[in-house]
């Protein structure tokens, strides 16, 4: 092995640029950059990363070379003198980390031959040009232990739409441990994971976790799955899907095997890049415990910043006096527990930590329940005065700042009872004739009573009266008129 080693490093040495380019993009590295970078980037690889396949990549790329070489020149082929002195590689692991370090030896390099660049007459090396790479946004459920591969273009080998991007490495005993002993977040998965994460190849800030179109991830021999798509219940919108961290533990070597990915995705004119992390995934209830070690803010700079929300603007016609918050957090309409909020709203509602927690745990937004703007986790603060307030107030839902930094509770007004001095209308129980008597107007116990009359009677209980007594009238003189109204004279009827 260490033979076929050597034997790759000398022919690598004698590449040119399209050679590298073409290794480098076999095996899914960036094909960017200088000579001298590119040499580097295919001595790292030889170093570290030569399975059978590139070994056999190497070889192929340098017969091409000098077979056509020594075909036009009419010459046998011969191998190339390896010139003394040239860029070499030195790497070494320390105990802390366990990503290989790579530093450059340039002693006794003659750059100005190399760059061909002079002033003044002078050799003088050129500005070196430091590429901005891509960067990719924290997350706060995955805490990042090693970085196995930094985000790397994936380069189209061809004109197909379908393309195909591998990338091979092997695990370190001490990665391998440390999946091994990690706890079981579930059945068959550990906390301890190797995650592939994919996004877009940009440079200009952190980028969010984006997949490719048809794209399918082989671990081995073995496809990964991907997230699949969110159902959309709008008419005319199309499904959306979770890019999330994609776990390719189960599907590794957990030896000194090395483990090959490939990366099939459409090209379709964006650039992505993809990046490989050992990680520790987090839970909400992790993050939570987390958030009331370092995130609570003193209930004093709570009460500062209630003053200042209330302060009286000269230049504002309507002076506020007061501001109504809520006890009910809006997510789950339950009285909170961890009153929390992000320290870029501008209000001063609450909403409940555990179950935001919860809920970007499964759907990650981090979106303010309250405000609808961005509320990462890195930015929540839990609000140590409106904790304190929940303790001490456990019978209203509401409560109200005032301009000094006070507070008072806001109760729900109970249901007034009927004043005894209106009528009362008894429903249900009726006396001869379906009356009651009127009570006097000190009652029992010296209440004052009122007038009651039951109209549970309908009207064809007065229909059959007057008809009764219509036939004790017909054997008198003559048919007499009705009555209106059978209600006594001593009764009135509730107004």
């Amino acid at each position: 092995m260490a033979d076929s080693r050597v034997e790759a490093k000398n022919m690598v040495m004698s590449f040119r640029v399209s050679d590298l380019q073409m290794l480098l993009g076999y095996v899914g590295r960036s094909k960017s950059g200088l000579k001298h970078e590119l040499v580097t980037r295919a001595l790292q690889l030889v170093q570290f990363d030569c399975s059978p396949e590139v070994f056999k990549k190497i070889k192929e790329l340098y017969e091409t070379r000098y077979a056509k070489k020594s075909s036009e020149s009419g010459q046998p082929q011969q191998q190339p003198h390896r010139p003394p002195e040239t860029l070499s590689i030195h790497s070494s692991y320390d105990r802390g980390s366990t990503v290989a370090r790579t530093s450059i030896s340039t002693t006794n390099i003659d750059y100005p031959a190399i760059y061909g660049k002079y002033l003044n007459g002078l050799g003088r090396l050129p500005p070196k040009v430091v590429k901005p790479e891509v960067r990719l946004v924290k997350l706060p459920f995955y805490n990042i232990l090693d970085e196995l591969l930094k985000p790397t273009e994936l380069v189209p080998q061809n004109n197909e739409k379908l393309q195909e991007s591998p990338c091979i490495f092997a695990l370190t005993s001490r990665q391998v441990d440390l999946i091994r002993n990690s706890r079981e977040l579930q059945p068959g998965v550990k906390s301890v994971q190797v995650v592939l994460r994919i996004c877009y190849t940009d440079t200009s800030s952190p980028q969010e976790d984006q997949y490719p179109p048809n794209i399918a991830v082989k671990v081995n021999h073995s496809y990964c799955s991907v997230p699949g798509y969110y159902p959309s219940n709008k008419p005319g919108v199309e499904p959306k899907r979770p890019c999330r961290p994609i776990n390719l533990t189960h599907l590794l070597y957990l030896s000194g095997a090395t483990n090959r990915i490939t990366v099939t995705w459409g090209n379709y004119g964006k650039s992505y890049s993809v990046g490989l992390y050992l990680v520790r995934q987090l839970t909400s209830a992790e993050l939570l415990q987390k958030l009331k070690t370092i995130g609570v803010k003193h209930p004093e700079l709570c009460k500062t910043l209630v003053k200042e929300k209330l302060r009286l603007d000269p230049d504002s016609e309507i002076a506020t006096t007061g501001v109504r918050v809520s006890l009910i957090c809006p997510l789950v309409k339950m009285r909170l527990s961890v009153p929390c909020r992000a320290e870029t709203c501008a209000h001063l509602q609450c909403f409940d930590a555990v179950f935001y927690l919860q809920m970007n745990e499964k759907k990650p937004t981090w979106m303010c329940p309250v405000c609808d703007k961005p509320a990462p986790y890195d930015q929540l603060i839990i609000d140590g005065l409106l904790s304190k307030i929940l303790t001490e107030c456990e019978d209203a839902d509401e409560i109200e700042y005032m301009a000094d930094g006070s507070w008072c509770p806001i109760r729900a007004e109970k249901e007034r009872s009927c004043s005894p001095q209106c009528p009362i209308l008894v429903l249900g129980s009726s006396d001869v004739n379906g009356l009651l008597p009127t009570p006097n107007s000190n009652g029992e116990n010296g209440k004052v009573t009122a007038d009651v009359v039951d109209l549970t009677l309908d009207s064809s209980s007065s229909e059959e009266e007057e008809e009764e007594d219509e036939e004790e009238d017909d054997d008198d003189d003559g048919p007499q008129p009705k009555r209106r109204c059978s209600y006594e004279k001593d009764l009135v009827s509730a107004c």
